[in-house]
């Protein structure tokens, strides 16, 4: 199968990556950057990854991203899929659902790479 490459993003620090599919988070989804006790955490925090993943909608987006990706490559000129996953500073809901997705690719035995492009960026103030 080919390759996977996922990359979250912050969409207040860049542009977001070149990507097959793009993953915008920011509206749909509570941002934990709102809970003072998580604002300074990151992905790599089990207590953010709890509040994204509970977060009504996240898991079905999650399943559906990875539906979509085997779609990709179900085609007639498969090759190469990336996937873009974006949220406001890209530090708790993006690198959370990336991982997540990467991690349902796995278990399919997809080779995933997954980079985090703004997740040891420091907080943005709003």
């Amino acid at each position: 199968m080919a390759a996977v490459t996922i990359v979250s993003f912050g969409y207040l620090h860049a542009e977001p990556p070149a990507a097959h599919l793009v993953l915008d988070l920011r509206h749909h989804f509570r941002d934990p950057h709102v809970d003072p006790a998580l604002r300074q955490q990151t992905a790599a925090d089990r207590a953010v990854r709890d509040v994204v993943m509970g977060t009504a909608g996240v898991l079905e987006l999650t399943e559906a991203a990875a539906a979509a990706v085997r779609a990709y490559q179900a085609g007639p000129t498969a090759g190469p899929v990336t996937v873009a996953v974006g949220c406001a500073g890209g530090r708790h809901r993006a690198p959370t659902v990336a991982l997540a997705l990467a991690t349902l690719l796995r278990d399919d035995d997809q080779d995933v790479d997954l980079h985090h492009r703004d997740l040891s960026r420091p907080v943005i103030n709003r």
